[in-house]
């Protein structure tokens, strides 16, 4: 090798090599690419995100028809509740009304402090339950108008009136006082297929101060004291369907009868004559 040739070689091997870094060619524009495609996509999401916020009503004091308040959370306007509301207390706006709307019922819980119900208050279609073990009904000043247990009902009002046509209908025994019907209104009391007893211990008072009093069977009616008497205080006694006795001495004119008892105790009417014809008549004792 002459010497030209190896100093040649000596200066090729003595120079820099220079290496290239980055991303050409296609790399560099699928690159690019992808960077608008991601800016877009922020654009888009902050864009969307803006727009339910503005949609949505927030706020610093809450969302919507929704404020956070101090006391706890206030909601304007209608509101629907998908799952079941827990809550302290519920109330309206001062000076407006509180609805609550279901389109199947509306049903109030009360648990105790094992998650047991206690006391249930349904609304629905067919009417409103409730299942508790006492029912009470007060007025504004506190007075007792209604209680029910599962021993009795108790009805605190000064006068209960039933306005239905059929009047009131009781299956068992009923405890009064006073049993009065309202002014120039009828009072009937009434056993269709069964006895009706009245019961007191220091007596029963039957008045009607300003029209008729009547008592109506089928069968017998019976006046019965033991230990005391019946009295009969009256301008005019009446017994017009009391039967007759066949002897009439003053033929068919005659007016004037006496009444006469039989031995049971039954009454009857014999036409009068100079002395008594009850013995005379006797026949309708038999």
């Amino acid at each position: 090798m002459t010497q030209e040739q190896c100093a040649h070689r000596n200066n090729v091997s003595q120079e820099p090599h220079v290496y290239k870094v980055g991303i050409y060619g296609w790399r560099k524009r699928c690159l690019y690419l992808f960077v608008l495609l991601l800016m877009v996509l922020i654009l888009v999401n902050l864009a969307l995100t803006i727009w339910i916020l503005k949609v949505m009503n927030f706020t610093i004091d809450g969302m919507g028809h929704l404020r956070i308040t101090e006391k706890g959370l206030k909601l304007e306007g209608d509101s629907e509740f998908l799952k079941p509301l827990y809550a302290k207390e519920i109330q309206s706006r001062p000076g407006s009304p509180l609805f609550l709307q279901s389109s199947k019922n509306v049903t109030v819980n009360i648990l105790n402090s094992k998650n047991n119900v206690v006391t249930r208050l349904v609304a629905g279609s067919n009417g409103i339950e409730a299942h508790s073990k006492l029912l009470e009904v007060k007025s504004n000043t506190g007075k007792l108008l209604f209680s029910a247990d599962e021993r009795e009902v108790v009805v605190g009002a000064d006068r209960l009136r039933v306005l239905g046509a059929e009047g009131a209908v009781f299956s068992n025994s009923i405890e009064t006082p006073h049993i009065r019907a309202d002014p120039f209104k009828e009072l009937r009391l009434e056993s269709p297929t069964r006895s009706l007893f009245m019961e007191a211990p220091k007596g029963v008072e039957i008045n009607a101060e300003a029209g008729n009093l009547q008592a109506t069977c089928r069968n017998e009616m019976t006046l019965e004291s033991k230990d005391g008497e019946i009295s009969l205080d009256a301008n005019n006694i009446k017994l017009p369907r009391l039967p007759k006795g066949t002897y009439s001495a003053a033929g068919a004119k005659q007016k004037v009868f006496e009444v006469c008892v039989c031995p049971n105790g039954r009454l009857f009417l014999s036409p009068s004559g100079t002395g008594s014809t009850c013995q005379i008549s006797s026949s309708v004792c038999l």
